[in-house]
């Protein structure tokens, strides 16, 4: 009886302790969680953050024109698409100050100041969001009552491009003189003018119909090409002097006999006719559309042909290259003369990629890309 009394007493000293021993167990478990829930929050902000700034810096490359208009524009579509994010249902806090420019990826950076007094030179843009305080709801004895995130996002001009998206389906000819910048060329040749039997420089490239002209110029050709051999297209015999009057004057906000609209194909914000392209880069002189604008849609790409294309009346041509031209003025009523756009050689943003196989690259024109 002894002995049982004995090992009864030392059972009585050991009550409790496996309830203390839980009792630190959940609480640990509780911490950890708490932990884990806090610091997912931090990942989660940190990517609606990270997405932000590369949407921002993506927006703000694509207004970069060489001119210091651009680097006004390209800060206010960095403001613009920041103002669209909530953060735990707060707008951030997002100053001009915090959209920097570079001519080179590694910098160094500078301001919108800066930039402007070189703007043929800026190539990239950093945006930085300001600090965003996320509150600490279970480990705030480890972490604090919140913790401050922000994002950083490095966008800019990719390499040439060789394959191009989106072309206008006309071309203008090459005759074996240079092609200058300033000066205009034509890229519908005038009733009774045509380059060879029938060919008025319009392809056939969406297909062979006017309503496939009128789309293909108010929105550009859903298709991408390459210079070369291996891309041929037909030509569309004929002015069709109203598919492309009616295409073309989309980018002019004129839509009266179009059948087309403004929300699939939308005006220029700059419908002032008459003005060469360096006035149009700097917004002076300035006509706003009655709808809603888009930047840049009266700079087109547009096929370059060879002449000895069209020799003989042959209903295919091969590209030798493509070109940036801007549409100086809208088209007349009637079958009207031969329509003419001026050659641009700034850099310009335009759709397509780059094939290391394919033909050689034009300097003028490429795409935003993310970097880092």
């Amino acid at each position: 009886m002894k002995n049982r009394s004995n090992k009864a007493g030392n059972r009585k000293g050991e009550r409790g302790s496996i309830l203390a021993t839980s009792a630190i167990g959940m609480l640990s478990i509780l911490l950890a969680v708490g932990l884990a829930v806090d610091i997912s929050r931090f990942y989660l902000t940190k990517a609606e953050l990270q997405n932000a700034a590369d949407a921002a810096a993506l927006a703000a490359v694509s207004a970069l024109n060489t001119s210091a208009l651009g680097i006004t524009k390209a800060a206010d579509r960095a403001v613009a698409s920041m103002n669209k994010f909530d953060f735990n249902k707060t707008g951030v806090n997002f100053p001009r100050a915090n959209v920097l420019f570079a001519k080179n990826l590694d910098g160094p950076y500078m301001s919108e100041a800066s930039a402007k007094s070189q703007p043929a030179k800026i190539r990239f843009v950093k945006v930085t969001t300001d600090s965003s305080a996320v509150p600490v709801s279970f480990a705030v004895s480890v972490l604090g009552s919140s913790k401050n995130m922000t994002a950083t996002a490095t966008a800019g001009l990719s390499v040439p491009l060789n394959e191009f998206c989106n072309f206008l389906p006309v071309s203008v000819i090459d005759y074996g003189t240079p092609i200058s910048p300033g000066n205009t060329y034509t890229f519908r040749a005038s009733s009774g003018t045509a380059v060879a039997p029938g060919n008025y420089q319009i392809l056939a490239v969406a297909g062979e119909g006017g309503k496939d002209v009128r789309i293909g110029l108010g929105a550009g050709v859903d298709k991408c090409a390459a210079p070369g051999e291996e891309y041929a297209v037909d030509t569309k015999p004929g002015v069709t002097a109203g598919a492309v009057r009616q295409g073309i004057n989309t980018r002019f906000d004129e839509y009266l006999t179009s059948q087309l609209n403004p929300a699939d194909m939308p005006p220029d914000t700059n419908i002032k006719e008459n003005m060469t392209y360096d006035q149009y880069k700097e917004g002076n002189p300035f006509l706003g559309p009655k709808n809603k604008g888009v930047d840049g849609r009266r700079v087109v790409v547009i096929p370059i042909v060879k002449e000895g294309e069209y020799d003989q009346g042959r209903n295919v041509v091969k590209f030798n290259r493509f070109g940036t031209f801007f549409l100086q003025t809208k088209v007349g009523n009637g079958s009207g003369g031969d329509l003419v756009a001026e050659y641009i050689d700034d850099i310009v943003i335009g759709q397509g990629g780059f094939n290391p196989n394919g033909a050689p690259a034009n300097g003028l024109m490429a795409v935003p890309v993310l970097y880092k």
